[in-house]
């Protein structure tokens, strides 16, 4: 192969979504109000080396962690629990959320807390990049790109090369 060849593998699948209340913080004077999105998740795996047998990465395995991750999500209230505008505390079954005047009391399981300052669509693909890019390990895979479909026509991409192998 020359120097310069690469492959490049999309995956957007029909069932790579999750359904999900949040709020975006945007200062400490303005956020939006608590709402709903069904967004959709498109990966893009690239290599240079396919292999003996002309295969990037074992597909059936990819695809079932994307949907691992989708479901972690799916039908969820995201919090960002790393955001400093955001007091939360689990209390009595529930999570009780402050953002200024605003207050939230949501069922415990009905939460995910995200290790993120913001649920941005930005951090929310970085999160799913972070969470994905381990299962990739020992692949040829060496770039990972991970986009988040918000709704149509807006979406974010996050991409990095892979660490390579030790």
């Amino acid at each position: 192969m020359a120097a310069d060849e690469r492959f490049r593998l999309f995956l957007a699948k029909e069932d790579f979504k999750f359904s999900v209340a949040h709020f975006t913080v945007f200062s400490p004077e303005r956020a939006e109000l608590l709402h709903g999105h069904n967004y959709r998740v498109t990966v893009e795996l690239a290599g240079s080396d396919v292999g003996e047998l002309g295969l990037l990465a074992d597909l059936g395995r990819v695809k079932s962690e994307i949907r691992r991750l989708c479901r972690g999500l799916d039908s969820r209230t995201l919090l960002p629990a790393a955001c400093p505008l955001l007091t939360w505390e689990h209390r009595d079954g529930a999570v009780e959320v402050a953002y200024g005047e605003r207050r939230y009391r949501i069922p415990e399981a009905e939460v995910v807390l995200l290790p993120l300052a913001n649920s941005s669509m930005e951090l929310l693909a970085r999160h799913l990049w972070r969470q994905l890019a381990p299962s990739l390990a020992g692949t040829a895979i060496e770039h990972l790109a991970v986009s988040v479909e918000e709704s149509a026509g807006q979406r974010v991409v996050y991409e990095r090369t892979l660490d390579p192998l030790p």
